[in-house]
């Protein structure tokens, strides 16, 4: 959409119950609005070509910039082709339009992806971070507690993992999804919403965190301490899990590689990847620090802690019904082993 310079976005209405069953309809509209350069690319990658949907946050970015998987996978006869999202519902969309072979989300969007209907599968895990999202509101705000956001016009990406976490601070508070108003908007117009004054607060996550607290001095609500906190996945296309293990294991070997590096080498790491996305490296740095690492298996444990994501998602009425996580499950056990800890 083409605003007039200094325009502020149009703000969307509360979603009707139509509207919430439709969202893997307005992710691929979110697609098509970002051109045919996507399904260009994915129309060329023929052969042994591994197409992955990264965020700027997570360990993904990272591989990337290191260039560390594109000579692991040499030996399989594999290349990489990447491709960057602005959140995880426009990713598994890609995944289940086969635009991609693999990416990285928060928990939400799965679920939402899986009431949906996408086709997608959980490869793998990262553990839940406690400061890496919030609820934030401008400097001179007068709200100051969950509370205070009754309502109140509330910015967050749907299905995003800001949209579990505010259920779980807003739960916390006493209140329900629906004594706020949500206003659901990708993260480049819920930040000029939210720095413009035309909502309340904004539900984010790093970098957009990050970045908030440093340019616009935005002040945290909430974030995940004292509620529960989520895991955030790795998937893959059914088939292409089921085809090729051997590419998955390799993919979330590296990543279990990379992620003891970074624990490791923040600092490095900031230096490695702030020129890729075109922020500050002190404010990489401190996102950076703030996301634990530790690539695993999708074990039992994980599998009820996702459903107890989706259970709350459509005890909220967000998603149209009730799923079961672990139909979605890939189960390998090589894999599997490999990533165990030793």
């Amino acid at each position: 959409m083409t605003r007039r310079p200094g325009s502020r976005p149009r703000l969307p209405v509360r979603n009707t119950p139509g509207a919430i069953a439709a969202l893997v309809t307005l992710t691929a509209l979110t697609l098509l609005a970002c051109g045919n350069s996507l399904a260009q690319d994915a129309g060329d990658a023929k052969g042994n070509v591994l197409r992955i949907g990264y965020q700027k946050a997570g360990l993904l970015g990272i591989v990337k910039a290191q260039g560390s998987l594109e000579q692991k996978l040499k030996p399989l006869g594999y290349s990489v082709k990447w491709f960057e999202f602005p959140a995880g519902p426009q990713l598994l969309e890609a995944l289940n339009a086969n635009s991609i072979d693999f990416g990285y989300t928060g928990a939400p969007p799965p679920v939402f992806a899986q009431a949906g209907g996408v086709g997608f599968v959980y490869v793998g895990a990262e553990p839940g971070g406690v400061h890496t999202e919030a609820v934030i509101v401008r400097p001179d705000s007068p709200l100051r507690t969950v509370a205070d956001l009754k309502g109140k016009r509330v910015a967050l990406q749907k299905g995003s993992s800001a949209n579990y976490l505010l259920l779980e601070v807003l739960q916390k508070a006493g209140l329900r999804f629906e004594d706020i108003r949500p206003v659901y908007l990708a993260p480049a117009d819920a930040r000029a919403a939210f720095q413009n004054g035309d909502v309340d607060a904004w539900v984010i996550w790093d970098p957009y965190y990050a970045a908030a607290q440093d340019a616009l001095k935005a002040r945290t609500l909430a974030d995940y301490s004292n509620v529960n906190t989520s895991y955030s996945f790795y998937e893959a296309t059914r088939g292409f899990a089921q085809q090729h293990p051997e590419v998955i294991g390799t993919l979330l070997g590296q990543l279990r590689t990379t992620g003891q590096w970074v624990t490791q080498h923040p600092g490095e790491t900031a230096a490695l990847i702030a020129p890729k996305v075109g922020l500050d490296q002190k404010l990489v740095e401190t996102w950076v620090r703030r996301y634990p690492y530790g690539t695993t298996a999708v074990t039992d444990e994980i599998v009820r802690s996702q459903q107890s994501v989706a259970d709350a998602f459509y005890g909220a009425h967000l998603i149209p019904q009730k799923i079961t996580v672990r139909d979605n499950v890939w189960q390998n056990r090589d894999v599997a082993a490999s990533l165990a800890v030793k």
